[in-house]
Formats: C-alpha cells, structure tokens, sequence
C-alpha cells in the first residue's frame, strides 16, 4: 500500500481497552468515539455488541446508529441548527441525549445534561450558580442529569496532580447534581470523564459513568503527562523517506501535517516532541529522531536538539512510522486505519 497511510495496532488497542474497564470496575464506561470514529472500535469496546456511547457529532451519531448503537450522549453544546437530525435519530429509536448549559438551549421533548464546568477548560455552568436550577426547571422530565469534563486535566504533569483533577472532576459533578436532587429533581445520570482523570480517579462515589476516548489509543500527549508509556501507542502514520538534506542533518519523507496534523501539544510540556517520535517500521524508536517540521505533504526528521545520537542511515524507500502527539488530531486526517493483517477499517467523517 502507498504512503502515507494510517497504521493501527490492534493488540495495543486491545490492551489499551482492557486496561481502563479492569480500572473502572463496576462503574459504566461510556466511551467517547470522537477519537476513534470507527464501529470496529467501538465494537472491540463491547465484545462484538453495542453499548453506551458518547460522541461528538452528528454524524457519528448517524453512523453508529446506522451500526446498531442506540444509547448515544451526544456531548458537545446543543444549538438549533441541529435539531431536525437530533429528531430524526430519536424518531428512529435512538435515545440520543444532548448537552446544555442555558435555558436558551432547552428544546422540549429533547432530553438533556446540564454541562458542569469543573475547571474553566470550556463552556458549562459553574457549581453553585443558580441558573442549574432554572436549566432543570425549563427541563423537566427531558432533565437526565450532569456532565463535567477535566480539560486541564491534559496539563497536569505528575501522579497526585492527576489524582487532584480527577477529584476536583468528581466532586462538581456531584455536587450540582445533589443540589438539583435537594430540590426535587431527579438526577440519574452524573457523567465525568476525560482519559488522564479515568486512570487516576481513587474515589467514583456519587458517579455513575465514566467518559474518555483518547485511551484507546493513547498519543505522547498522554505519555508526556504520565498516563501512559510510548510503547503503548496504538497509533502511528507510516511515511516513506524521499530525500536527504545532508548539510542540514535532514531526513525527507512523504508525510507532512496533511498525514500527521499540525498539532504541537507536546510542546507545553516539559519533553518537547516536535510533530512526533520516530519508529523502526516493524520495531523500536530511533534515538532522539523526531518528525522535527512539516509543509503540507513534506515532512523533516531531525535529531533533537542537543542531542548526541548519530543520524540514521535511512535509504529513500525507507519506511518510518510517527508516533502523534494528538490521537484525535492525527487520525483525523484520514479515511481509514490499516491493520497489519491486510484489514482496513473505515472512520467516520465529517460533522
């Protein structure tokens, strides 16, 4: 097959998997697919059926109900323009749920979560502000319940700080879901979750599903922060070299930020990985090589800077693989996942 193409490692990805649910025990998982965009994913996460799933478009929606997936929190801020295609899912018989965090959002006969900002990450209401309490009024019945995302969670850069997003996660969640229950509201649902927190969460008391999505894959992001280690990585864009700029100790392949995204998010850490690590096509790392820049479908490997390794003889025709910074981001950029058996699974695009 040409390059540059979407490599998957499914006994990684298996492991990845069965590392999280062992972890979680008896609380639900309801895994966010955003990462994955994939019904082969999401079916490895329920043993071949079908389960709760979060998602974060319409269209995945659509494709995983169109697979058979039925329970779906579609987790991004609900707005108007949506509503025909959320109506059209439940129609069919699909319990879709959406997230708010206004008044303004409330559409009747669209059950919802009132969205808990547990961190100044993104958008949700505050523990404590009151406008909780007209959400669930204007709601209703269609009021499920509550969901917080630990987005600064992907910052934290030690064990106990990683504990310390998870609690704080927790105890907003439950805490805005305890003031609703006080006063007469049902709340069945407390739902928190991101991947660093879900792996370092001590205490899931007053919670009853956990949401992430990275995990499946994991990406140096995710190993930068401590959740988990380079070899775990079941994702990596396979590129082929195509020249040499020897003078500037430069390696040249065929993937660019086209094949591997221009996400940087190593470089808030404190290992900068460029645009990624690079691996022996059937093997290990190259001694501190990194995809060090990209143009559109160029991409130049490098040593890091400062380091003393030697540049690899790498013929043109060599095949390397890059490890990615962000999962999402990276295979975002592609149709499908090729798998070292031959097997291609599709992903889901579009909004």
């Amino acid at each position: 097959m040409g390059t540059p193409y979407l490599a998957l490692d499914r006994a990684k990805l298996e492991a990845n998997i069965h590392r999280l649910r062992s972890r979680l025990g008896g609380t639900t998982l309801r895994p966010h697919l955003k990462t994955a965009k994939s019904v082969e994913v999401a079916r490895l996460l329920f043993d071949g059926g079908t389960g709760p799933i979060t998602v974060s478009t319409l269209a995945e929606a659509e494709a995983f109900a169109d697979a058979g997936f039925t329970d779906i929190l579609y987790a991004v801020g609900f707005s108007p323009d949506k509503l025909d295609r959320v109506r059209a899912l439940r129609d069919r018989g699909v319990d879709l749920v959406v997230l708010l965090d206004s008044v303004d959002q409330v559409v009747p006969g669209i059950p919802a979560l009132i969205e808990v900002d547990c961190d100044g990450h993104r958008g949700g209401i505050v523990p404590g502000d009151p406008v909780a309490l007209d959400i669930a009024r204007a709601l209703g019945d269609e009021l499920r319940g509550v969901l917080t995302h630990a987005g600064e969670s992907y910052f934290a850069d030690s064990p106990d700080a990683l504990a310390a997003a998870a609690e704080q996660e927790r105890q907003a969640a439950v805490a805005v879901a305890d003031e609703l229950r006080r006063v007469g509201h049902e709340v069945s649902v407390v739902s928190v979750g991101s991947t660093p927190t879900a792996h370092f969460a001590d205490d899931l008391t007053g919670v009853t599903e956990v949401r992430a999505g990275n995990f499946v894959f994991f990406d140096l992001v995710m190993a930068g922060i401590g959740v988990c280690r380079v070899d775990d990585l079941a994702l990596s864009v396979v590129t082929t070299v195509i020249g040499h700029r020897r003078a500037k100790g430069w390696i040249l392949t065929d993937g660019g930020w086209m094949a591997t995204s221009r996400d940087r998010g190593t470089a808030r850490q404190r290992v900068d990985q460029r645009y990624g690590l690079v691996a022996k096509i059937d093997g290990g790392l190259y001694p501190d090589l990194l995809m060090a820049d990209a143009s559109q479908e160029h991409g130049i490997l490098a040593l890091r800077e400062g380091s003393t390794a030697t540049l690899p003889d790498l013929p043109i025709g060599t095949r390397v693989r890059i490890l990615p910074n962000h999962a999402c981001a990276t295979a975002a950029q592609h149709d499908e996942y090729q798998l070292g058996n031959g097997e291609r699974w599709h992903r889901v695009r579009g909004w």
